[in-house]
């Protein structure tokens, strides 16, 4: 019997009931309802017209919902094959042209993303949800992603939200970055960044 696929729906905005779906539970993990619905109740009306980058993509829920909720692009990182196949699944539903993917290794393709927002003279709000340091050959995952947050040059950014284990204290300044706050879901915390 084949096992039915897990999906979520985009909440809010243009897209609003589209149904997503989820790669499997072994290569990534959802973001909870709770963590996503505070998220974009602070970001609502910055992403409007702007770019948004999803560093670990995953199925793409988080840039889908930035997307139907009035970002005008959307720039997707993510290396996992099923999940990438799910992610381009699931931009085939929304705005395809407002959707570009960097498939491979986040840490390498960053170089490539920022290239773009230079090249266009953009500045993006980066969501990054690596996964949980406690998975198989993740131990350094944080490290790797605190050294991905400095080498973010400010004019590009607008804003840097971390998704991460509630058990880590990240770093209250990364590269030009301060912690403006950080905000508790059980297991989850979201952190954001600015440099202002």
């Amino acid at each position: 019997m084949k096992s039915k696929p897990i999906i979520k729906k985009i909440v809010m905005g243009k897209f609003k009931g589209k149904t997503l779906k989820l790669p499997s539970k072994e290569t990534t993990r959802s973001s909870k309802s709770i963590v996503l619905e505070s998220f974009f109740n602070t970001v609502q009306f910055e992403i409007i017209d702007s770019v948004f980058v999803e560093v670990f993509s995953g199925s793409g829920s988080i840039g889908l919902e930035a997307l139907s909720r009035g970002a005008k692009k959307i720039l997707f990182m993510e290396q996992d094959r099923d999940a990438l196949k799910v992610l381009k699944e699931n931009i085939s539903v929304t705005d395809a042209s407002a959707c570009e993917v960097f498939s491979g290794d986040s840490f390498a393709n960053i170089k490539a993303v920022l290239a773009q927002l230079k090249r266009n003279d953009e500045s993006a709000y980066f969501y990054i949800d690596p996964p949980f340091s406690i998975r198989e050959g993740m131990e350094d995952i944080y490290d790797k992603t605190i050294n991905l947050i400095a080498s973010l040059p400010e004019e590009n950014v607008k804003l840097i939200v971390v998704e991460h284990m509630s058990g880590l204290e990240l770093p209250a300044v990364i590269g030009s970055f301060q912690m403006k706050k950080s905000k508790k879901f059980g297991n989850t915390t979201l952190s954001y960044f600015d440099s202002e």
